[in-house]
């Protein structure tokens, strides 16, 4: 499956953005999708995460600021991110994952297909 993402930007703290990722196969349904974030030297980070049947995951960081959600009819993945902090400054990549448990993998290894991602830059 091929994805790509849309929606990244610079923007002030306190602020917002909703990034997109477009998934090319009908297949997407299947596919647990994550969020995850790299930001310059420091580690990968995946940050919210959904499975095919809707139940999500957050990490602590972000909890209470971001939303995942999915349109499996239009085959696209969002995330909402609020309250955004310059801390959130990273690339954001969007990955699907064959393994799709009733909770979505947790960890950024077990997401075998990813995008090109998109910069999102948090000023303060």
């Amino acid at each position: 499956v091929q994805l790509v993402e849309s929606g990244g930007g610079l923007v002030q703290a306190g602020g917002s953005l909703r990034l997109s990722c477009a998934a090319s196969e009908s297949g997407f349904k299947v596919y647990a999708m994550g969020w995850i974030r790299q930001a310059p030297g420091k580690e990968r980070q995946l940050v919210a995460a959904i499975s095919s049947g809707n139940s999500t995951y957050y990490a602590d960081s972000v909890k209470g600021r971001f939303t995942i959600s999915r349109d499996n009819a239009k085959n696209t993945l969002y995330l909402q991110m609020n309250s955004l902090k310059p801390e959130d400054t990273a690339m954001y990549y969007c990955a699907a994952s064959r393994r799709n448990p009733i909770v979505p993998p947790t960890a950024h290894w077990d997401y075998d297909y990813w995008g090109q991602g998109t910069q999102v830059t948090v000023s303060s």
